[in-house]
């Protein structure tokens, strides 16, 4: 059984994505704990990101950087946090988060409900970014 983003990646489920390439993929979390919150996955399937090769590894990185790049310019903060957990979803994964203050990377508190046209414009300001 493939992981979900897996599935993201094999366009079998829909996504709003921001950025991608040959080998990474980055999109909107649908339960987003701040506006702009994303991730960034390789598209190998791979369930622990420190068991990915070197070099995917440090690519990975590396397009993190620039998706939190556009993301700064496009969501107002002070820093873009970034966050590896790794529980919910076998598939190797970096979140992205606008942030104003630490209390914004709280996992555990109450995730955003946004409509399908919030995504969408969220999603395009990144892009356009």
């Amino acid at each position: 059984m493939s992981s979900i983003f897996s599935r993201i990646i094999n366009k079998e489920i829909p996504a709003y994505v921001i950025a991608e390439n040959d080998e990474f993929l980055a999109f909107l979390d649908i339960t987003p704990i701040a506006i702009g919150h994303c991730l960034v996955i390789p598209k190998t399937e791979v369930d622990y990101i420190f068991d990915l090769e070197d070099q995917a590894y440090q690519n990975l990185f590396l397009f993190a950087k620039q998706v939190a790049s556009q993301l700064k310019q496009a969501i107002p903060c002070r820093k873009i946090g970034v966050a590896v957990v790794g529980l919910e979803v076998p598939h190797a994964h970096i979140h992205l988060v606008p942030m104003n203050t630490i209390g914004d990377l709280n996992f555990s508190g109450e995730r955003l409900q946004l409509t399908s046209i919030e995504f969408e414009e969220i999603q395009q300001r990144i892009i356009q970014s």
